[in-house]
């Protein structure tokens, strides 16, 4: 075969297409928490429209549910638990730096 009829040939690999995130059956709502969690990351931040792969109109139904959550405090503002533990560890290791120096005294 010639080389430039090579050229305008496509490749035939296979494309798999991906499931929406939200079946027609789901519906958008403060309440469904189980949907609204696989939109938030871990840090407790919206993900954006394009890594949900939603449409326009589903990310701010997504967005306005999630606010409503976090007004009724079903849903945290931030998800701070690392900084807690890190806090914790803190606070832990003062208290007992501060209890070894009352004995020595």
């Amino acid at each position: 075969m010639d080389k430039s009829k090579r050229l305008f040939l496509k490749s035939k690999r296979s494309f798999r297409r991906r499931l929406p995130p939200i079946q027609s059956g789901d519906r958008i709502d403060y309440k469904n928490m189980s949907l609204i969690s696989r939109f938030i990351s871990e840090q407790g931040k919206i993900l954006s429209r394009r890594v949900n792969r939603l449409t326009l109109k589903q990310q701010r139904l997504i967005t306005i549910a999630i606010k409503q959550a976090r007004i009724l405090s079903s849903l945290p503002f931030l998800n701070n638990e690392k900084q807690l533990e890190k806090s914790e560890l803190t606070t832990r290791t003062t208290t007992i730096s501060l209890k070894k120096r009352n004995r020595v005294s």
